[in-house]
């Protein structure tokens, strides 16, 4: 309910403003803007065409760019970002994390980007530079390296003067990191455990081992499932000799959970999960066309499969009423599993000593399915036709159709997966293709034999 009520409203705000930027009420949508957060500036600017989009975002207070441009979507805030000055841009990044201004520049050309470090002091300059050196979707490009160190050898009456004299902690600390004098991390002190233990103890004995520490260079979807796994608030980030560069905090997660996510729904249609709703006519199109392109090449072999038995065709209309059902039941069963394996590759479920069970069964699962499905329409066919012949014929063909389904929706995605292949992007094209060809295959094959 709540749910719904905040989608209510944000729509209700998309359309004043639409409004008041029709009539003219410029004064207006910029009080609007001045009144909503960040977050929801960038929503608004996502939600908007193009040319109401680039007016908003003149109106928009300049001190509020950097947290907005975090906000938005690649391809929104690169269009954005193309048109601000170096100067502006390193204004607008100033007090962002480190996390969020390498987001910020890592897509701009290279020059760009130089200028805009150019106008950052050294210190703020260094740390982005280091976030920028780090293979985008890793540990080191996700974390942030603002976060607080302590001694080990001290006790907590002096960790928390110590904490008093900052007089603020960086956002969603709930751990403090022990480090040795060679700066490397050797334990973490939850902020819970430090509020409730003696003053007197040494912080050497309430401090936990970082067993868990991630590695700068560990892929985003493996950071992403420990903290789903751990319920992490935030974790440390080591480099190879064990030294502390950074942590990773709970928000920076669920930006990479739901970017997973909008990528493997975008990908199943050929589509980059960062495209803007927004995007121009001609740029849009021009993305589509090549999936239309690939859908075609697998449209025209199921359709050359159809052409060898176009004789048979010819001979039985009936034939030609039933040939769709198959194939298309064949797709719905495989895509099924496609979904299965690919939720279960990217939660890490599947590797290669639990394959071969997924395999078998999803085997069995298609041949217990084929064999259900195969009776049912089977015996429809019967009845509809007045012909056992047909109604054996789908039969075969529809079992034989559902247990290639089974098999194919585990492999191709596996398979795929090894050759670095995106397999939301081609699993179910793949697919589809497979059940079509083997579905009218079967069926046109087996109409042929009989009918001769």
């Amino acid at each position: 309910m709540a749910e719904q009520l905040e989608f209510d409203q944000t729509h209700q705000t998309l359309q004043d403003v639409s409004d008041a930027l029709d009539s003219g009420r410029f004064v207006h949508v910029r009080r609007t803007l001045q009144d909503m957060e960040p977050e929801d500036i960038a929503h608004l600017l996502e939600a908007s065409p193009r040319k109401s989009r680039e007016v908003l975002w003149q109106l928009t207070d300049p001190e509020d760019y950097g947290e907005i441009l975090d906000e938005l979507s690649e391809d929104v805030k690169d269009n954005l970002v193309s048109k601000m000055a170096p100067e502006r841009l390193a204004e607008a990044t100033e007090g962002l994390e480190t996390d969020d201004v390498a987001y910020v520049l890592r897509s701009l050309p290279d020059d760009v980007s130089r200028e805009v470090l150019s106008q950052m002091d050294s210190a703020d300059r260094h740390r982005v530079e280091t976030a920028l050196s780090y293979q985008e979707d890793t540990a080191g490009s996700l974390m942030n390296t603002d976060f607080v160190t302590i001694r080990s050898d001290v006790d907590v009456d002096v960790v928390l003067r110590y904490l008093r004299m900052k007089g603020e902690l960086p956002d969603a600390t709930d751990a403090l990191y022990v480090l040795d004098a060679e700066e490397k991390l050797t334990g973490y002190l939850q902020l819970t455990t430090l509020l409730t233990s003696q003053p007197d103890v040494q912080i050497s004995e309430i401090m936990e081992d970082p067993d868990e520490a991630l590695s700068v260079t560990a892929s985003d979807a493996d950071v992403a499932s420990l903290f789903e796994r751990r319920n992490w608030v935030s974790a440390p980030v080591v480099d190879e000799n064990n030294h502390l560069v950074g942590r990773i905090t709970i928000d920076d997660v669920v930006d990479v959970i739901r970017e997973d996510a909008e990528h493997s729904m975008m990908s199943m249609a050929g589509l980059d999960d960062d495209e803007d709703t927004f995007a121009p006519v001609f740029k849009s199109a021009r993305k589509r066309s090549i999936w239309l392109g690939a859908n075609v090449l697998a449209a025209l072999t199921a359709a050359s499969v159809s052409n060898l038995f176009e004789a048979t065709l010819e001979q039985m209309a009936a034939i030609a009423v039933l040939m769709t059902i198959v194939p298309s039941m064949g797709g719905v069963a495989g895509n099924q599993t496609v979904a299965l394996v690919i939720r279960g590759i990217a939660l890490g479920h599947i590797g290669d000593s639990n394959k071969r069970e997924l395999l078998l069964k999803e085997g069995a699962i298609g041949f217990l399915n084929g064999l259900l499905w195969a009776l049912i329409i089977g015996g429809i066919v019967v009845v509809w036709k007045e012909s056992w012949m047909l109604g054996g014929i789908i039969s075969a063909a529809m079992m034989t159709n559902l247990l290639v389904a089974g098999i194919a929706g585990v492999t191709i995605p596996l398979f795929l997966k090894k050759m670095n292949i995106d397999p939301a992007l081609a699993g179910g094209m793949a697919l589809t293709t497979i059940t079509d060809v083997v579905g009218l295959l079967v069926f046109l094959g087996l109409a042929t034999i009989m009918i001769g």
